[in-house]
């Protein structure tokens, strides 16, 4: 759904990556695959997931059938550690501490700059080590100011990464339902008060780019919005 209001057509889609098995993260991975694989009736793309999410782990998993798994050309088990090719980007499976011991995040590096994710983790020293020199650091926030829960990010613990790291914008997103009320750009703001770091809180649709070590935030509208909108300008317009 997000994809079609974004014009974003999953056919095209290179390579799929799950940090963990979770179903807020891995929900939409084999409808994805049929797409990749253009109705898994192509042998095209890669499929890169946890050790959860491909073989099962402890309780969990696993959560893409071995019929989804086989259609990409190439399926690989992520450990953290990791570092590959990928297209135009070099990709680094970064060290997450969580409730699904095998998930990981993600520092992509290209020639316009890192991009780094920290995944859903618990705060702890070793993320500082490999998130640094990120430019743009995506934190998943979990919980707002005074509400920590284990294996989760809150507030508090963004501002510290991102005074730490000092990207250039760090972006809080993965919001639970108590963040949400708590007004996620007050968090946002709030982080970038503790880190002297420009801190945004991620909103639906939002549209990243970074090119020469330099990003650029734009909201993403549907063809159909955009119709909308226009309808309404020439209304306007045509009110004295």
């Amino acid at each position: 759904m997000r994809l079609k209001e974004c014009e974003i057509d999953p056919t095209k889609t290179t390579a799929i990556i799950v940090t963990h098995n979770h179903p807020d993260h891995y929900n939409d991975a084999e409808m994805l695959i049929e797409a990749m694989t253009h109705g898994c009736k192509k042998k095209r793309g890669a499929f890169m997931a946890s050790e959860s999410v491909l073989n099962g782990f402890q309780n969990l998993g696993p959560s893409v059938s071995k019929y989804h798994a086989s259609k990409p050309l190439q399926t690989t088990v992520l450990r953290s550690g990791m570092t590959f090719e990928l297209d135009h980007l070099r990709i680094l499976t970064t060290r997450a501490f969580h409730s699904d011991a095998t998930a990981f995040g993600l520092r992509m590096e290209s020639e316009d700059g890192i991009l780094s994710m920290t995944g859903d983790t618990a705060l702890r020293e070793e993320l500082f080590e490999d998130h640094k020199g990120a430019t743009i650091l995506i934190l998943s926030v979990t919980r707002p100011l005074g509400s920590r829960i284990p294996y989760h990010l809150c507030t508090e613990d963004a501002a510290e990464l991102v005074k730490g790291i000092k990207p250039k914008l760090a972006i809080l997103t993965h919001f639970g339902a108590k963040f949400v009320s708590s007004n996620p750009d007050v968090q946002a703001n709030w982080v970038e008060r503790q880190s002297g770091v420009k801190t945004i809180s991620a909103w639906d649709g939002m549209t990243v780019t970074l090119k020469d070590f330099e990003y650029s935030i734009e909201k993403c509208i549907s063809r159909e919005h955009r119709d909308t909108m226009k309808i309404t300008e020439d209304l306007d317009d045509m009110i004295p």
